[in-house]
Parts: structure tokens; sequence; C-alpha cells
């Protein structure tokens, strides 16, 4: 098993970064940034190929990404013109209203994760734990104090994950609003000090 993790993606690995952006978190999102099609339209016109790490396996397949913010920028964001290209005036109005809620303040000691996803295939390969890591290279080499991620509550593969590579609960959050409109109310901010 032959893997390779290299910072930034290549132009025309957007389309696959998007699906695999979609299926770890579709779930999530999909009241609000759905139908399928048009959400994988938005995700692969906002991602910044710079603010990402991608696993690629000996043939060159793009098998992962952990993409990252920062102030300078994220993996997946975009703005309102981005939102009315794919969804129109009134579908851009009330999704951003509704992904503003999950929007969190910048921290510039702090390289935040903007996303960890791995193809079914590869999970449980260490993959995530091998970008989770090179992440935490990246960010030092920067001189990032910690990295910091979200973490749904009801996810506790991942929380799991996050523990064994040395990230600590820094803040529980509760929230009606995510639950009614994302169908998850407790959030986990979990940091790793670097």
């Amino acid at each position: 098993m032959s893997v390779m993790i290299h910072f930034g993606l290549a132009p025309d690995q957007r389309p696959q970064a998007a699906v695999l952006y979609w299926q770890a978190f579709g779930a999530k999102l999909g009241r609000v940034m759905g139908p399928r099609a048009r959400a994988l339209e938005f995700i692969e016109r906002v991602i910044s190929e710079d603010h990402v790490l991608s696993a690629l396996d000996g043939e060159g397949n793009l098998i992962g990404v952990i993409g990252y913010r920062t102030r300078s920028g994220s993996f997946v964001g975009g703005d309102k013109s981005d939102l009315r290209a794919v969804y129109g005036r009134f579908g851009a109005l009330w999704r951003g209203l509704c992904l503003a809620i999950l929007s969190r303040d910048e921290d510039a000691r702090a390289m935040i994760v903007d996303g960890l996803a791995v193809t079914t295939k590869w999970r449980g390969a260490g993959i995530g734990a091998a970008l989770v890591e090179s992440l935490c290279d990246e960010a030092k080499r920067r001189g990032f104090r910690e990295v910091r991620l979200d973490v749904v509550g009801e996810n506790l593969r991942a929380r799991a994950l996050y523990e064994r590579l040395g990230f600590k609960v820094a803040t529980r959050r509760h929230s009606r609003l995510t639950a009614l409109i994302f169908d998850f109310e407790t959030s986990f901010v979990m940091v790793r000090k670097l």
C-alpha cells in the first residue's frame, strides 16, 4: 500500500474533492446545500486548491483530503456571489443565513480544520490519521500554536480518532437551531497544542 500526502490539490482533482467533501458532510449540510448536484457544483466552484492536503494512492488517485482555514482563506468557503451563481438570488439568501450559523471566529494562533474526508475504500487504513498529522506538521511549520476543529457530538468515531491524535475537548456547544437546520444539537471544539 503506497500512499503519498502532499500540499495542495491539482485543478483536475476538484470534482473528486467535492464528492469526497459531500460524502463526509452531506448528511449535515444536505437540508441547506442540497440537492446533491447543486451542492457539488457549489463546492467545486469554491474549493481553494491551496488550503488542503491531499492523499493519493500509488496510481495518483485522490483518496483523501484535509482542508484547513486560516485568516488568509479556507478550503471550502465562497461568498454571496458564489451562492447566487449556483442557487439563485432567493436560494442564496436563505442558504447564506443558515450557513452563517456555522461560522466561527478566526483565531490567529490556530489553523482550523475545514473538512477531513477519506474515500470509503480507504477508511480504516490510517489515511485520516496521516492527513491530520501532516496538517499539524504544516501548521507548526507555519508558526501556528494549535490546530482546532469542530466535531458533531454524534460522530463518536471521529471524536475517538481526534482524541487518539492528541486533541482535547475545549468547548461543548448546544444549539437547538443547528438541530433544526442541520440535524445536530451538540458539537465539540477540539484543540491540539503544537
